[in-house]
Formats: structure tokens, C-alpha cells, sequence
């Protein structure tokens, strides 16, 4: 149709040319000329190839139907690499568009393409500015709303939260937007409540959007989305109805399948008491060699009905089945890996296969998709558990075994070769027995092909296969494969490293149940690799049992303070105190069983009476003994700004001043941030009025407890120092170098140091908003602040529209946000009306002066690190 459009207007492109010349006279015999070729020439081709990228984005995203769909099909960049010439030649064309045809009513057009291409290749600054150039310049209406809506996206691409603000109100004023850019600016509203995580917002946007519509792919595609969004909301019969209206539109076999799978589930399955119906509905679905595709999916969803049924080991069968079954979308995989991490949490605790589910889940996702992130950060938990678990029990085992004689401990290996030999055996005749239960090994049976236990054929007997893999072993040692391997010089250091030999953690194991493939031949390690790995040298056994004292002092932690397992942690850490009586982790392991006996209601006062009676001094007791003292963000504050005034003591060599700060700081804030450079500081200053003796102990014995490690290496450095041939020099004068490493390494708020270390980045001119810190007390009551705040910025600013909202930053402290201001200068004028002007008796001082301001970037940076001191220090000095 198109060609036939062009053929039709060459005879008169051919008349106009003779009379058209110019690309700057503007008479209407130009403007026609310019207008016609400009839209069916160099825009024409510009707009075809963004056009074509946004089909192969769209053909190349796999839909993840296991989650509600993305408003937005979201750009891959690998795609983007790989269509790389189709932007260049549309920033080409839209360029010639603009050069040749300055006159023409295509330019500003052919600018938003320019932006588009900029879009795409994640050049967003100059993308913006074109977006922003249209607005500003513009005079085609429907040119200038593209632009803002494209604009919009962006912002919201990169959670620019508050001038996407600024564009959607300003649209909301513009009128004769045309029907494609009110869709185009109703999904783009929906995506922005989806990234911002405000899901009842996003329906009715998806609505008004459908309203505008006549694309039926795109339809039905919106349709499955509210059908999705229904379900999550319980809303069973509206979700019944949109499925429905998905298998309208020709939808792909791949949505077909997901909207009557769906459909069913709302309508019949989950409320239906006849068991046996439901479970025969997904055996035919099963059966049915149109969703071979998708056998992964019925069988996680049986799973998933079976564990609602409460069958949780049937439940586990099935999602075990799941992972086997071949299927095109790998996320799918990672679905049915994490539900078998959340069954080994909650369900039976066991959290060495929940951090091996998490591994297996985090292969199958990309990190650009939505649950990456909370997966990752999950995984780092249970990866310290199992690093923890795994070496306490080898070393135990090890340990166990040095105790022996040498003939008990030969008689012992020998004894778990042959139960290992044994169960490599036994595996093989089970996997053999269960490749031959397929319909294909019995039909091939009958002609003779086909293996099976007794088949005299040796490649086709998986049984005489591993016997003769351990046979080989046996005589020849676990060799690598390799040419020459008979060669009798080589030697033993060749060899592979044999497999770590931890027998309580063997018997104990059991084979996973999404194992893909079974391994076809397993080799067993040589009796003098396993009898080398048993500690028999004092040296070697007391480096193992410190690290099973670390072992279980962090697992103890690790299961109170992260997997919420107060009764589990008691347990470790009791066992901690039993086996090392003499640990220098006692008293914070003293601190933890009291919190957790507390939380458990189980006597904690014992534990208050031997951090008392034992640790009289530390800070933990102190902690305890203060149970009303500040805690969270003011403490941290307050200890932070004393130990720089303790600093300053310090350096001018006035050292009961300075002590006199740090301990009436340690006694008030027992535990802070701060508490660990406090500690360091006072053990300086006893350096200089105490013995010799007791500075070293109280060193020695700070490494044992500080976690900071620039502070260890600090304390580690002072150690040599009067360990060495310096000890006579403890009363002289520091040494520039050292004085120099206390003020940075210790002192991290360094005015020096803090704005280049800075993760944060000084831009005045930038959007800013205002910020006031709250604890949980106050955060409970923030109504009636935010009430009072309303009438405070109707009274004093009324045409500023500022918008008032909150954030938990963590679970003791929230931040309530005031936004927006044009610039650094308008938010400090606004904070010096704030801490002047405003009023209330339930908003103390002290809370009020800890208020700050932020640019719009910045706080993308704060909302990520949780760290308001950090952003603190570079405020100080950059503010």
C-alpha cells in the first residue's frame, strides 16, 4: 500500500522539485514539498527502524507468566547491541530529516525519534533534553505530549520519582491530548505505580488505557494482566472474567495456556472439595502432548495445590519432578528452586538446603529480573549458615577421628570405603531400574536394544559401569583424565586433590531431590588422601577448634539475629561457653542467650547475673544494666559527635578530659556504631597513664572482640609498636605517621576525607527534598505531624504544592520526606523555617535539628545504603 503511495506521488515530487530548491523559502509550494518528502522518505525509514527494535524487544522478551506481566516490555541489552545498526540508521535518517527539511512540519517529529535512539541506547541525559527541548519549543501539540510521556518513562525508568511528579501534574493540565497519546500516557502512569510498588493504582490506569485501545494483541495481553492482579487480590470471579477475555484477541498457545490454567484455578480447583477431580485435571493436562512445553508448570502447580492440601512431601515430589522436566523458560525453574528454599525455611527449617535451593534459583534468574534482588540478599544469610555448619561438622568429625589410634582411625576409613563403595553401587542399580520403567526402554525391549541390570553388553549396564569405575579406582588411584596415565614416574602430586573427607556430614546426607541427572560414574578417594585429612598434629588440631569456636559464636548470631531462631542460637552458643569456657566472644555470646532467653521467656536473668558477675566493665553489660538508655540514630549522632571531641582532647594531650568524654559516652550509648573507635581511643589514653602491661592486655584483647577492620589493623599496628624493640618508646610522643592513621583510619568523618570517599555527589542546582529522621515511637504517631505539617505549608507556602510521605529506612527508624524544591538554596530556606517556625509537642528538639536536605540523585544513593550517618558526614561538610 505504501509503494503504491509513493509510485502515485513520484510525478508530482518530480513538478514540485523543479520548483522547490530551498529547504529555507517558505512559500506553500516548499512546505508541500518538504512536508511530502520529508514524512514519506528520511522520517518515514527513521520511524520504520525504531519501529522494528520495539517488535524484536517484544519478540525477544520471554513473558514470565509465573508473575503478574510488566506494564512495559523491559529492554534487554544484549537486544539493544544487537540491533545496533537499526538505531544508527534511524538517528541517520531522522537527522537528514531535520537538515533537508528544516521547513517542513516533520522536524520536530523527527527530534522525538532522536530522543527515541538516545532512549534506547541509555543515553538518558540527552534523551531527556531532546524530550524537554520538544516541550519548551514545539508548537505540534501531539509532538510535544509524545515527548513529555516519553519523558515521563524515563524519569521513572530511573526512579526519578519526584520530577516524574512534576510531569504527570503538568499533563494532567494539558488539554487535546490524542487518543494514542492518552494510551501511551495511561500505561505509562500504570508503569509508574508498578515501580513503585503501588499495585491497587495500577488497575485503573490499565482500564483507561484498554478504553483506548483497538490493538488485540495488546488487549488481550491487558487483560491477563488484570485477570493476574484480580487473582493476587483474591478476587476469584473478576479474575474468572479478564482470563477469559485474554483467550480473545488470537493470543499465542503460550498466553492460551497460562489464561485456561488460571481460569481454572479461580473457578473450580482451589475451592473445590473433590480432590480427586482436581488432581485428574492436572494428570490430563499432563498428558496432553499440545503442553509438553509446559509439563514443569502443571506439575509445580499440582505441587503448589498439594501443599495448600497440606501434603508437603507430595508437594516436594512434585516440584522435584518439576525441575526435570525439559521447558524453554528458565525462570520457570528458579520459581520451583525458590518455593523448595521457602518449604526448607518455614516449613522444616532446615537451612543448609534452603541455601542450596537459593543457589539453584539464583542460576535461573537474570539480575534484571524483579526477585534477583531479595533472592541475593537472602542467599548472603544462608551462605554464612552453611560456611558456619559445614566446617563445625567437618572439624568435629576430624577431630573425633585424631582421638583414635592410628589402627582405629586405618580400621575406620577402610569401614566408610565400603559403605561408600556400597551406596555408589546401590545408586546405579537404582537409577538402572528407574531408566527402564519409560514407555520407550520397554518398547525397545522387544527388540533386543535397551539396557537393563542384566544386559550382558557392559555400555549398556550403568551397575557394571560404576563397579568398574571403583575397580579401576581401586588399583590406579583417582587419576585425572589425561594422556600417558600409566607412566610410572609420575608422581602422587599429580593427582587430583581428593574430595574433603568429613564422614558425620556423608552419613547424614541425603541425595537432592531436583537432582537434573545423576551422576553416570562416581570415583571414591584413596585410603591415604582421607587418612591425611585427620588432624593428628596438636598444631593442626588447635587451628581447627578455633575455627569451630568462631563457627559456633557466628551461628549462634546468625540464627537469632537474621533467622529469628532465638531457641536454636541458645543452643550453639551454650555450646559455645561449654566447649571454650576461656573465649574472648563470652560476654557478647552472654548478651545474645540473654536476649534470646528474654524473647523466649525462659530466665534471662541468669544470663544478666554473669555478664555482672564475670564482665562487670564491658559494654554489653552495660547495655543491659541501661535498658531506657537512647538507642538508634540519636545515639549514634551523639556518640559520634563525643568521640571527635574526645579526639580533639586527645591530640592536644589532655588525656583525663578525653577519657572523661569517652567513658561518660560508653556508659550512656553502651552500643552504637561508634562504640568499637570509643573503645580503641580509651586504650590509647591508657597507653600514655597506665602501665605498659595492661595497654598490651587491653590490645590484645580489644582484637579479639572489635569487628571494624581498618580499627583491627589500627590496634594490630599499636601491638607491634610496644611489642618489638619500641616498648621503651610508650611515654614519648606518637609519631606523625601513627597520630596521622588514628585520625583517618579511626575518624571517619574526616572533613579531609569525606566528600572525595563520598559515595554521594554535591549538586546544588538539582531537585532536593527535606528529611527528617524519626524512631519508631515517633513514626507510630506521624498522623499527626503529617496533619500539622498540611497547615503549616498552607500557611507559609501555599502555591508550592509540597507533598508530605514516609519511609522505613529499617525497622527502628523511618524518615518522613518533604518534597519537592527546585534547588539546594529553596530546601535550606525552607529547613531554616522548619527548625524556626514550626512547632509541636510531640516532635522534640533533638529530633527537629537532626534534619537535613538531599538532592533527588543522593537520595537514590541514602534509600539504597540505609546509612543516614554516612550521608551525614558528607552533608556536614558539603551543606
Amino acid at each position: 500500500m505504501q509503494k503504491n503511495i509513493l509510485f502515485f506521488l513520484f510525478p508530482i515530487f518530480l513538478v514540485l522539485s523543479l520548483f522547490s530548491c530551498s529547504s529555507q523559502k517558505n512559500s506553500f509550494t516548499n512546505r508541500l514539498y518538504h512536508n511530502t518528502t520529508a514524512r514519506f522518505n528520511a522520517y518515514y525509514y527513521a520511524n520504520e527502524k525504531i519501529l522494528e527494535l520495539e517488535g524484536k524487544i517484544r519478540e525477544e522478551y520471554q513473558e514470565d507468566y509465573s508473575q503478574v506481566l510488566p506494564v512495559f516490555y523491559p529492554i534487554d541489552s544484549s537486544t539493544i547491541e544487537a540491533n545496533e545498526a537499526l538505531l544508527e540508521e534511524a538517528r541517520e535518517m531522522a537527522s537528514k530529516a531535520i537538515d533537508w527539511h528544516k521547513i517542513s512540519k516533520w522536524v520536530d517529529p523527527s527530534y522525538f525519534l532522536i530522543g527515541k535512539v538516545d532512549y534506547y541506547k541509555g543515553q538518558f541525559e540527552e534523551a531527556q533534553n531532546t524530550f524537554k527541548y520538544l516541550n519548551v519549543n514545539s508548537e505540534q501539540d501531539e509532538v510535544r505530549h509524545e515527548a513529555l510521556i516519553q519523558l515521563l518513562k524515563s524519569f521513572v525508568d530511573l526512579g526519578q520519582f519526584e520530577d516524574a511528579n512534576f510531569v504527570i501534574d503538568y499533563l494532567s493540565k494539558e488539554t487535546s491530548i490524542s487518543r494514542e497519546n492518552k494510551k501511551f500516557l495511561y500505561k505509562t502512569l500504570a508503569y509508574y505505580y508498578e515501580t513503585r510498588g503501588e499495585t491497587d493504582m495500577i488497575v485503573p490506569s490499565i482500564f483507561k488505557a484498554l478504553e483506548l485501545s483497538n490493538d488485540k494483541a495488546e488487549i488481550s495481553r491487558m487483560h491477563f494482566m488484570l485477570g493476574q492482579m484480580y487473582q493476587n487480590a483474591g478476587l476469584d470471579a473478576f479474575a474468572y472474567e479478564y482470563y477469559q477475555k485474554a483467550l480473545t484477541g488470537s493470543p499465542n498457545y503460550e498466553r492460551t495456556f497460562f489464561a485456561q490454567l488460571y481460569s481454572q484455578q479461580v473457578a473450580e480447583l482451589e475451592k473445590s472439595k473433590d480432590l480427586k477431580r482436581v488432581r485428574d485435571y492436572y494428570d490430563e493436562l499432563y498428558k496432553d502432548n499440545k503442553n509438553v512445553d509446559f509439563r514443569d508448570v502443571i506439575l509445580f502447580e499440582k505441587g503448589r495445590f498439594e501443599k495448600k492440601q497440606g501434603n508437603l512431601e507430595e508437594a516436594i515430589r512434585l516440584y522435584s519432578l518439576a525441575v526435570k522436566e525439559p521447558g524453554e523458560n528458565e525462570r520457570q525453574k528458579g520459581y520451583i528452586y525458590q518455593e523448595l528454599s521457602e518449604i526448607y525455611l518455614h516449613e522444616k527449617e532446615d537451612f543448609l538446603k534452603t541455601k542450596y535451593y537459593l543457589d539453584s534459583a539464583l542460576e535461573k534468574f537474570k539480575e534484571t529480573d524483579r526477585n534477583y534482588a531479595d533472592l541475593a540478599s537472602k542467599k548472603e544469610v544462608f551462605d554464612q549458615y552453611a560456611k558456619n555448619y559445614e566446617l563445625l561438622t567437618r572439624n568435629d568429625s576430624l577431630i573425633r577421628l585424631s582421638r583414635l589410634s592410628p589402627e582405629e582411625q586405618e580400621k575406620f576409613v577402610s569401614n566408610y570405603l565400603e559403605k561408600e563403595e556400597e551406596r555408589l553401587i546401590l545408586e546405579a542399580e537404582l537409577a538402572n531400574k528407574k531408566e527402564n520403567t519409560g514407555i520407550f526402554e520397554n518398547l525397545l525391549a522387544f527388540g533386543g536394544a535397551g539396557g537393563s541390570a542384566t544386559s550382558s553388553f557392559y555400555w549398556d549396564n550403568p551397575t557394571a559401569i560404576q563397579r568398574g569405575a571403583l575397580e579401576f579406582n581401586r588399583v590406579w588411584g583417582n587419576r585425572p583424565l589425561t594422556d600417558n596415565w600409566r607412566r610410572s614416574n609420575r608422581s602422587f602430586q599429580d593427582n587430583e586433590a581428593s574430595e574433603s573427607f568429613s564422614p558425620q556430614i556423608r552419613e547424614t546426607e541425603e541425595a537432592p531431590e531436583d537432582s537434573l541427572a545423576s551422576t553416570p560414574i562416581s570415583t571414591l578417594p584413596d585410603k591415604a588422601s582421607l587418612l591425611s585429612q585427620i588432624p593428628n598434629e596438636p598444631e593442626t588440631r588447635e587451628m581447627m577448634e578455633a575455627e569451630m569456636e568462631d563457627a559456633y559464636f557466628n551461628l549462634g548470631k546468625l540464627l537469632y539475629f537474621d533467622l529469628k531462631q532465638p531457641e536454636k542460637a541458645i543452643g550453639y552458643l551454650e555450646k559455645l561457653i561449654q566447649e571454650f569456657p576461656q573465649t574472648p566472644k563470652k560476654p557478647e555470646a552472654y548478651y545474645t542467650l540473654y536476649l534470646a532467653s528474654q524473647e523466649l521467656n525462659t530466665n534471662p536473668q541468669i544470663y544478666f547475673e554473669l555478664l555482672n558477675a564475670e564482665f562487670p566493665n564491658s559494654q554489653f553489660t552495660k547495655s543491659i544494666n541501661n535498658p531506657d538508655q537512647v538507642s538508634g540514630s540519636q545515639a549514634n549522632i551523639e556518640s559520634g559527635e563525643n568521640y571527635k571531641e574526645a579526639y580533639v582532647y586527645f591530640q592536644n594531650r589532655e588525656y583525663a578530659t578525653a577519657r572523661s568524654i569517652i567513658r561518660e559516652t560508653l556508659n550512656r550509648y553502651p552500643l552504637t556504631k561508634n562504640t568499637d573507635r570509643l573503645l580503641l581511643l580509651d586504650i590509647m589514653i591508657s597507653g600514655k597513664l597506665e602501665s605498659l602491661e595492661l595497654y598490651k592486655e587491653r590490645l590484645q584483647g580489644y582484637l579479639q572482640q572489635a569487628k571494624d577492620e581498618k580499627l583491627l589493623d589500627f590496634a594490630e599496628e599499636l601491638l607491634k609498636a610496644v611489642s618489638g624493640d619500641r616498648e621503651n618508646d610508650i611515654d614519648n610522643e606518637p609519631e606523625e605517621s601513627e597520630d596521622d592513621a588514628m585520625s583517618t583510619e579511626v575518624n571517619e568523618e574526616d572533613p579531609a576525607d569525606s566528600l572525595s570517599n563520598s559515595p554521594y555527589q554535591e549538586n546544588k542546582g538539582q531537585t532536593h527534598i527535606f528529611i527528617l529522621p524519626m524512631d519508631a515511637d515517633l513514626a507510630e504517631n506521624v498522623g499527626d505531624l503529617t496533619a500539622a505539617l498540611e497547615s503549616f505549608h498552607a500557611e507559609n507556602y501555599p502555591n508550592q504544592r509540597l507533598r508530605t510521605g514516609t519511609i522505613a529506612i529499617s525497622r527502628e527508624l523511618s524518615i518522613l520526606i518533604i518534597s519537592p524544591f527546585p534547588n539546594a538554596a529553596k530546601s535550606m530556606e525552607y529547613k531554616d523555617a522548619f527548625l524556626n517556625s514550626f512547632n509541636i509537642d510531640s516532635l522534640p528538639e533533638e529530633i527537629k535539628n537532626s534534619s537535613f536536605v538531599i538532592s533527588i540523585e543522593n537520595f537514590q544513593q541514602l534509600n539504597k545504603r540505609k546509612d543516614i550517618d554516612e550521608y551525614r558526614s558528607f552533608y556536614e561538610n558539603a551543606y
